[in-house]
Parts: structure tokens; C-alpha cells; sequence
């Protein structure tokens, strides 16, 4: 099993507050809920909140107003599952900012999260027969573990760069012609905030994502602006539009799979319709192996110098 040691980082200062992300969280969502999205009257002008009221909220989960008020300012230490279910339905939560809301809510004893990252060895074998096909394998802090020739070929060669830059949030948010590559980047920029928000809600005691969240916020308007919206969402498929510098326009396929003896760790796969222009494409980089990554990088970086 290879085994990637995790760079030291000093842990930023206001380092994750678990009860602060809790009320945050169940107040962003109740505020994006409008009386008329749950059948309730709406007054205009004479609601002084955004959303719902604590006490409609309260009323529709069927607890007291006391008690949302005690969970939404952050003591949610004695809050029970069936309650926790009902605030979610009263929030229309999804499964993945339900899911959030257990976390923190009901934080569980784990490991401890700086914990070096490991990846088996027959998985990364694996990574590296998909000769076709761009893959990578994501852990904690949206960190890049491994990747396969045809990922460097697409995305840039991510072994020219620090372990500590390997990392999407920080190639999305810092690196320049990141821009360029992604079509939509402020979706991606999204999905990479998101992810981050699921990993805080599971190990919010983690230094190193407190590190690299205080690092981003200071560094990047857009990144402090995503994180201020408190959104969770799973990424699991979708279509991936990229501006590749040597091959132009790429429509691919985002397929993505948890590993069922490392939850944190996902395998992200990027493939194209049979018989497409970006099809043939990935198979001209395929063709250029190594020169296609070395001159995609450096057209990149002319494009941006």
C-alpha cells in the first residue's frame, strides 16, 4: 500500500468551529426557503427575515421553537435522528445537506484527520492500465492522490508541482489557466467549495483543511464568496466541457466511485461519447503520451505569463 505523507501545515487562525458551522448552515438554509415554497402565507413587507421565521421552521418540523433555536444556535449534542430527519424534510434537504446535517450535528469519533492518505497499490495499477480514459483518485481537502497518463494529459502534469500544490481547490481557485481549461468555471469552482464543505462537516477538527480554507479565503474573493453560501452537493456524474490548449473543445463524461475500504477516497473518471470529435481528440492525446502533457503545459503558461 503506497502511503502519501500529508505536508505540515499551521493550522489557520479561527480555525473550524463545529457549532458555528451548524448554526451557519441550518440558518443559510432556512433563509432560502419562502413561506409560499411550504404553504404558508407570505406577508411582504412586514417579514423582516429572508426565508422562513424560526418559529414557521419550528412549526413545520413539529418541535418546539425553543429547541430549533438551541439546535440552530449550535448545541445540537442531545438532538435526536427522528428529529434531525424532521428538520431536514421541514428544510427540503437533499441527501447530501442532510447528510452534512448529521455530520454536524452528531459528529462521530474518527480517526484523526491528519493522518497520512493511503492508496493500495492494486488500485493504482489499475489507474494506470485505463490507457483511454483520464482518471484520478481524490481524498480529503479535495487533495489529487493518483492519476493516470491521460489525466496529465488533459488536466497538466500536477507531478511538475509541490505535493502541497496537488490539491484541486488550490490548482481551481490560485492557478490562472485553470480558467482557461474549465468552460464553466464558476461550476467547478462550486463542486470544488461544496466538497470541502462535506470533508469540514466530517472532520471539522482537521488542521490542514482549516489551513488550507483560511489560506484560500485570504487569497481568493471567489473562494471566500462560495464558502460563505455554505451549499454541500455530491459529485458524482455529469458532463465535464473543457478548452484544452492543443486539442480545443472536450464534452466529457464525469463518472465518479467511492472506495468501499476508503470512503474518503473517490475515483474520478472522464470519458467520451463513442465516435465524437472529443473522442477523437483523447485519442490524439493519447497518441502524443508525454508531449502532449510537457506542450499543454507550456502553452498554458505562455497563455497566462
Amino acid at each position: 500500500m503506497d502511503e502519501y505523507p500529508e505536508p505540515v501545515h499551521e493550522p489557520a487562525a479561527g480555525a473550524l468551529d463545529p457549532r458555528a458551522e451548524l448554526s451557519e448552515f441550518l440558518r443559510t438554509r432556512r433563509a432560502r426557503l419562502k413561506p409560499e415554497d411550504v404553504g404558508l402565507p407570505d406577508y411582504g413587507r412586514y417579514r423582516r427575515v429572508p426565508g422562513l421565521r424560526r418559529e414557521e421552521l419550528a412549526q413545520l418540523a413539529g418541535v418546539s421553537v425553543a429547541y430549533y433555536t438551541r439546535l440552530e444556535q449550535g448545541n445540537g449534542r442531545h438532538v435526536s435522528p427522528e428529529v434531525l430527519d424532521a428538520i431536514a424534510r421541514a428544510l427540503r434537504l437533499s441527501d447530501a445537506e442532510h447528510a452534512h446535517l448529521t455530520h454536524l450535528a452528531k459528529p462521530k469519533q474518527k480517526k484523526p484527520a491528519g493522518r497520512a492518505q493511503q492508496v493500495r497499490g492494486p488500485l493504482r495499477t489499475l489507474l494506470d492500465t485505463m490507457d483511454g480514459v483520464p482518471a484520478i483518485l481524490v481524498g480529503r481537502r479535495s487533495d489529487i492522490l493518483v492519476w493516470n497518463r491521460m489525466a496529465a494529459a488533459v488536466f497538466g502534469d500536477w507531478a511538475e508541482l509541490p505535493a502541497r500544490e496537488q490539491n484541486w481547490a488550490r490548482l481551481v481557485f490560485l492557478r490562472p489557466e485553470y480558467r482557461d481549461l474549465f468552460v464553466d468555471w464558476e461550476h467547478k469552482a462550486s463542486d470544488v467549495v461544496s466538497q470541502l464543505r462535506m470533508d469540514a462537516g466530517s472532520h471539522p477538527d482537521d488542521p490542514r483543511l482549516s489551513a488550507l480554507v483560511g489560506e484560500l479565503s485570504v487569497k481568493s474573493e471567489e473562494f471566500r464568496r462560495l464558502w460563505a453560501t455554505h451549499d454541500v452537493k455530491e459529485k458524482c456524474h455529469g458532463v465535464q466541457r473543457l478548452h484544452h490548449p492543443l486539442v480545443g473543445e472536450l464534452d466529457l463524461r464525469l463518472e465518479s466511485f467511492h472506495q468501499a475500504d476508503a470512503h474518503e477516497q473517490m475515483l474520478v473518471t472522464y470519458h467520451a461519447e463513442p465516435n465524437s470529435p472529443s473522442a477523437e481528440a483523447l485519442r490524439l492525446l493519447a497518441s502524443w503520451g508525454a508531449d502532449a502533457t510537457r506542450a499543454g503545459t507550456s502553452t498554458s503558461s505562455a497563455r497566462t505569463a
